[in-house]
């Protein structure tokens, strides 16, 4: 059974730093993507930022720059830095999986394309 476990979440001030981490277990597959993701209150889910086997990272454009993906192969463990934060990047953040390759043309990362989710930590960014 898939299981994916975030944690890194919390408070801080604008201009700050937090690196989210998703510990992941459950999943056989060879092949796969991992992403993140992020929800505010009344707004839908939106996608962050994907890795894949071939760890090629894809970045929403509202993050580019500010935001790193990466992913720790032998601890199977995925990762966030997020520095820079401005209180917009506030919201519960979601770690997902799909067990197929990162979709990497256009810009949009859509929760749809993945089947695991995490039950999320919460970011909450003060002006």
């Amino acid at each position: 059974q898939v299981q994916l476990v975030e944690s890194g979440g919390g408070s801080v001030q604008a201009g700050g730093s937090l690196r989210l981490s998703c510990a992941a277990s459950g999943y056989t597959s060879i092949v796969y993507c991992m992403g993140w993701f992020r929800q505010a209150p009344g707004k839908e889910r939106e996608g962050v930022a994907t890795i894949g086997m071939f760890r090629t990272p894809k970045y929403a454009d509202s993050v580019k720059g500010q935001f790193t993906i990466s992913k720790d192969n032998p601890k199977d463990t995925l990762y966030l830095q997020m520095n820079s934060l401005k209180p917009e990047d506030s919201g519960m953040y979601y770690c997902a999986l799909r067990t197929d390759y990162c979709l990497l043309s256009g810009t949009v990362i859509n929760p749809e394309d993945f089947y695991y989710w995490g039950r999320g930590t919460q970011v909450t960014v003060s002006s």
